[in-house]
């Protein structure tokens, strides 16, 4: 079978699963699951990703998000390599924690986005345990469930911070009691009738109508060979690394050389806005502020935990990221 591909563009929208190895718990209490959520939360705020639905199992999980810098494999790398580092120093083990890479799949917004949030939120009733159970019973315990995005889909007291709800619900009148109580009676509908995707997925790699695939293919496909074109991957240079130092010299007053040469909190800076926004490797960022890669995945640690305690910092991040 063929491999899957990888097609990664600013504002692309998947779906992601990932599987525990061997199809053993990636969770085995609320303290890791807690803790993924802490982990996903702030790796969406590292990768100015956008989160519409999630779902943790016992042994996999399905997202469902939007990058707007087309950098799933970076975040997708952070994040599971941070929660497997998490997991394994917990249980005092050493490891892989999942079963190869995770699933992607490209969705067409416009037409799956709701489809798939639903799909998604399904997940806890399709077990063989409640899979044939009382309808009234399946319902219960699905609006019960409490790891999933779908208590703030139905209650807004209930809302998360790093999920977007607005996208979802518009399709229902927008975040509104309203849109509330109506995608709750769909849910309904499909836990009695079910929701199918796998038969629409094309090339085990997309969903969505003929246009949105012919769209895919015909920009970022080659047609005879069926895969990436080399050159699509030069979609992650989404900026260069003179207009990141730039943006970080108008805000600090830094110029390009000194940031560069100091080992201070702007080369840290623009370290993290050259991988995160640059789509530079650590190998590359590296190269350009003459130091090792490991250095740069250092100093980057250093910045994200100043950041975490320092507002004043957010701040300025922000308003370079905003300047670019």
């Amino acid at each position: 079978m063929a491999r899957p591909l990888r097609i990664q563009y600013p504002g692309a929208v998947y779906h992601v699963t990932c599987r525990g190895n061997e199809r053993k718990a990636i969770f085995r209490d609320d303290a890791d699951r807690k803790k993924m959520l802490q982990i996903l939360a702030a790796s969406i705020k590292n990768y100015t990703v956008k989160l519409y639905s999630y779902v943790l199992m016992n042994n996999h999980f399905h997202l469902l998000l939007e990058t707007p810098l087309g950098n799933l494999s970076e975040f997708m790398r952070y994040f599971n390599i941070t929660y497997t580092g998490s997991f394994n120093r917990r249980h005092g083990r050493v490891g892989h924690l999942y079963q190869g890479r995770y699933k992607s799949i490209l969705v067409d917004k416009a037409s799956y986005l709701t489809i798939l949030s639903r799909y998604i939120h399904l997940n806890p009733v399709r077990t063989r345990a409640m899979a044939k159970g009382p309808l009234r019973d399946r319902i219960t315990y699905l609006t019960r469930y409490p790891w999933s995005s779908l208590p703030g889909y139905l209650t807004g007291s209930k809302k998360e911070p790093f999920i977007d709800y607005a996208m979802v619900l518009e399709e229902y009148g927008g975040e509104t009691e309203g849109a509330r109580k109506a995608y709750r009676e769909v849910i309904k509908t499909d836990l009695d009738g079910g929701i199918e995707i796998k038969d629409k997925i094309f090339s085990q790699s997309i969903l969505g109508r003929d246009e949105f695939i012919e769209w895919v293919k015909e920009k970022y496909l080659d047609r005879e060979k069926g895969q990436e074109i080399p050159a699509v991957k030069a979609i992650q240079r989404y900026r260069s690394n003179e207009a990141i130092l730039r943006a970080i010299e108008g805000e600090t007053g830094k110029g390009i050389d000194e940031i560069k040469r100091e080992k201070g909190l702007y080369r840290q800076i623009a370290m993290e806005l050259l991988y995160r926004i640059g789509g530079f490797k650590g190998r590359e960022i590296g190269r350009m502020m003459g130091v090792g890669y490991t250095a740069v995945s250092q100093e980057r640690r250093r910045l994200r935990e100043k950041t975490e305690r320092d507002k004043k910092l957010q701040t300025l991040i922000q308003r370079i990221e905003h300047n670019l």
